[in-house]
């Protein structure tokens, strides 16, 4: 089957659309009372700005004692948010964490839960990156960092988490993944990748914690006017000044296109409602997945294929207990 050829026009108008793209069709995110967070202690990573920023005070709102988390402090996006929290008077405690060192994770995971008097009930693995371009323009610095942020970052706080979670037989680990850790958009570079690979990971994991009594769930958000598209052009602006003439000029309709202001117009409180909404679940009732957009969601259909197959697969064998009671829920 050959594929049909997109002129220069049509392919900078899809890459550029790529946040907007999926913002058709009927709403999802659940619409439900505001759930209560009373006695919960929540950790996020990345609360600068977007999905962690707002989940922060958001969640507090709701009654959570949460230990907000960026790197870099102090700096003005902290300040911002440690004003919004003492103007609601809400119990959110900033702390410094830079999910590329493991020395930063574990001495902000150990201090949270130094204040919260033992385990945290929530972790919400946040904190993201991305770059555009085609994969070959993705170098190995940019890999590296991507891979380093958006996967081995999330492992090292589940890592420094889960002891203290296991041993209170009690838990939830949020990792927010993308829709398009399900499906692909040409020119997105590797950003799909660590998406993918964060799918898998959090999978096994949500598995292997079953007897341990700490649910995972994969957040698939679509696209949302966050950060995330400046910062990642911040990003890939340098990548694109680092690779050879060559390289581009195999690819100028996605180079042209490279540099996005994405997102469109959808409401980036969605996901933190969604979030709240399951945190709020009794433990062993969470889905393994939550996709969140109010237009189109793509991954459904390979999120039921891939439950279905799990459960073929592995249904019967020792692990059966573990794979179909994490696939049997929502």
């Amino acid at each position: 089957m050959t594929a049909a050829k997109l002129n220069r026009r049509q392919l900078i108008a899809a890459t550029a659309a790529t946040g907007a793209v999926l913002a058709t069709g009927p709403a999802s995110a659940a619409e439900t009372s505001a759930p209560d967070l009373k006695g919960k202690s929540i950790l996020i990573t990345g609360c600068s700005s977007g999905f962690g920023y707002l989940g922060a005070i958001h969640y507090a709102k709701l009654g959570a004692k949460v230990f907000a988390t960026m790197r870099g402090l102090p700096r003005p996006e902290g300040a911002a948010l440690g004003k919004a929290a003492k103007d609601g008077k809400l119990d959110v405690t900033l702390l410094e964490l830079d999910v590329l060192s493991d020395e930063s994770v574990n001495t902000a995971v150990a201090e949270a839960e130094r204040l919260n008097g033992g385990a945290l009930d929530v972790i919400i693995n946040n904190a993201g990156i991305g770059t555009g371009a085609p994969v070959e323009l993705q170098d190995i610095e940019a890999m590296q960092l991507l891979f380093e942020t958006n996967v081995l970052g999330y492992q090292r706080v589940a890592r420094a988490a889960l002891p203290a979670m296991r041993a209170k037989k009690s838990g939830a680990i949020f990792n927010v993944s993308s829709q398009l850790g399900r499906v692909m958009v040409p020119g997105m570079g590797l950003y799909s990748s660590t998406k993918f690979a964060v799918e898998s990971m959090s999978e096994q994991m949500a598995y292997e914690l079953v007897p341990h009594g700490v649910d995972v769930t994969i957040v698939q958000p679509g696209g949302f006017p966050t950060k995330i598209w400046e910062n990642g052009n911040k990003l890939t602006a340098p990548m694109l000044e680092r690779a050879d003439e060559e390289r581009k000029a195999a690819y100028p309709e996605l180079v042209a296109g490279a540099l996005r202001d994405g997102g469109g117009s959808t409401d980036p409180m969605d996901i933190p409602r969604a979030i709240a909404s399951i945190i709020a679940m009794a433990p062993g009732k969470r889905p393994l997945r939550l996709p969140v957009h109010p237009g189109g969601k793509p991954q459904i259909g390979i999120n039921d294929v891939s439950a279905k197959t799990q459960v073929a697969m592995l249904g019967n064998s020792p692990f059966g207990p573990w794979v179909k009671d994490v696939n049997g829920r929502g």
